[in-house]
C-alpha cells in the first residue's frame, strides 16, 4: 500500500498527545510532579491539534469532508468520538489545575479517569486499522504497538518538562524504564507478527490489467518486514525503540532528564514514525495484485 503519510503523522501525534496525558494521570495519582502539570497539559493539547490538521490532510474533498462522520461505525467517527472526550477530560484538568495552583495535588479520580481515556483513545485508533482483508493489520498486537509508543513517548515528555521544574527524577526513571521497555519489546513482537502474517496472503496466477498490461502481479513472496525498500524502516524502528530503552535507563541512573528525556522522546517518536511506515508498506490485500 502507499504510505499515507497525514494518516502516519496523525496516529503518531495522537500516541504522542494521549501518551502525555495518560503519564499526567499516572504522575497526579501518586502525587508526583504537580509543578509540570499545566505545561504538560498544554504540550498534551497542541500535539493533539497537530494530529489532527495533520489527519485532515488526508480528506481530499473538503467540500465533503464532515461526510465521514455519518455512522457511528465509521473509524473516523469513532476516532473523533475519542478526540471530544479526552478533550472534556482536558478542560477538566485545567479547571482543577486552576484552583489547585502550581503546588496543588489532583484528585485521584480524574488522575484514573485522565489515564482511562488515554488508553481508550490509542485502542480506539488502532482499532480503525483492524480488517481481516489486511492480515499484517489484523491483530491485537497492532493496538499494542500503539500503546507502547503512547507509553514511551508521554513517559519521555514527562520527564523532560518534570526536570524542567526540578521534579520527580526518580519516579521518572522508574515510568521511562517500563514506558519505553514495553515499546521496544511490542515493536519487536509486532514486526515478527507482521512478518508471520505473509502465509495469509494468496498468490495469484493469472491476472490482467488494462490500464497496465504489461505490469507484473505482486508476488506475496515480497509482502515481508525483513526484505526490501521494507527492512531499512524495520530496522529503524527497532533500533530507536532500543536507543530509548538505553535513554531510559541512563536518565534513571543519572537522574538526568534533560538530555536523556529528549533523547528518549526522539527516539520513541522516530521508532513510531518508521513501525507506520513498516505497517503501510505490509498493508496489502489477502489477495496482493498490486
Amino acid at each position: 500500500m502507499e504510505l499515507q503519510w497525514p494518516l502516519i503523522l496523525f496516529t503518531t501525534f495522537m500516541a504522542w498527545s494521549a501518551g502525555l496525558f495518560g503519564a499526567q494521570g499516572l504522575y497526579a495519582l501518586r502525587g508526583e510532579g504537580a509543578k509540570a502539570q499545566m505545561s504538560a497539559l498544554i504540550t498534551s493539547f497542541v500535539l493533539l491539534v497537530v494530529g489532527g490538521i495533520a489527519v485532515f490532510m488526508h480528506l481530499q474533498h473538503w467540500e465533503r469532508i464532515f461526510n465521514g462522520f455519518g455512522h457511528i461505525t465509521s473509524g473516523i467517527t469513532q476516532e473523533l468520538i475519542a478526540i471530544v472526550v479526552m478533550v472534556v477530560v482536558m478542560v477538566l484538568f485545567f479547571v482543577y489545575l486552576r484552583r489547585a495552583g502550581e503546588e496543588g495535588a489532583l484528585p485521584s479520580w480524574l488522575a484514573i479517569l485522565a489515564i482511562v481515556v488515554a488508553v481508550a483513545l490509542l485502542i480506539v485508533c488502532a482499532h480503525s486499522y483492524m480488517m481481516a482483508s489486511r492480515p499484517a493489520w489484523n491483530n491485537i498486537v497492532q493496538i499494542g504497538s500503539i500503546l507502547g509508543a503512547g507509553c514511551a513517548l508521554g513517559a519521555s515528555t514527562m520527564a523532560l518538562l518534570a526536570q524542567l521544574k526540578g521534579e520527580a527524577a526518580e519516579y521518572s526513571g522508574k515510568v521511562n524504564l517500563i514506558g519505553h521497555g514495553l515499546n521496544a519489546a511490542l515493536t519487536v513482537i509486532y514486526v515478527i507478527v507482521m512478518g508471520a502474517s505473509t502465509s495469509a496472503f494468496f498468490s495469484v496466477a493469472n491476472w490482467f490489467d488494462p490500464t497496465s498490461p504489461t505490469r507484473d502481479v505482486t508476488s506475496s513472496a515480497s509482502l515481508s518486514p525483513f526484505a526490501g525498500d521494507v527492512l531499512p524502516f524495520t530496522a529503524c524502528a527497532i533500533i530507536a525503540a532500543l536507543v530509548g530503552v538505553v535513554a531510559a535507563y541512563m536518565g534513571k541512573k543519572q537522574g538526568e532528564w534533560k538530555t536523556w528525556g529528549a533523547i528518549g522522546v526522539v527516539a520513541a517518536f522516530v521508532a513510531a514514525l518508521c513501525l507506520r511506515v513498516v505497517f503501510y508498506q505490509m498493508g496489502a490485500s489477502v489477495f496482493p495484485l498490486y
